[in-house]
């Protein structure tokens, strides 16, 4: 069932709707379609969160991006003055 949600917007608010209005939606399209964007935004960052987790508990992983790194450093040239 839809649910139906009231609030009372501030000025910087306000002006972000009239942005997400923009393309000729109404305010309930605009707000569904800014809370669809937003909801996006925070799964995407969970799942960098968890994958930065996984990977620095990978000890073996952590040991191979130290070899590159050594390796990368050996490749590249030198600083002259």
């Amino acid at each position: 069932m839809a649910r139906s949600v009231h609030v009372r917007l501030d000025n910087a608010s306000a002006a972000a709707l009239d942005v997400v209005r923009a393309g000729g939606m109404t305010d309930s399209e605009a707000v569904r379609a800014a809370l669809l964007e937003a909801a996006a935004r925070r799964r995407v960052r969970s799942a960098i969160r968890d994958e930065v987790r996984r990977v620095a508990s990978d000890a073996a992983d952590r040991d191979e991006m130290r070899l590159v790194r050594e390796q990368m450093a050996e490749l590249a040239p030198g600083l002259s003055d």
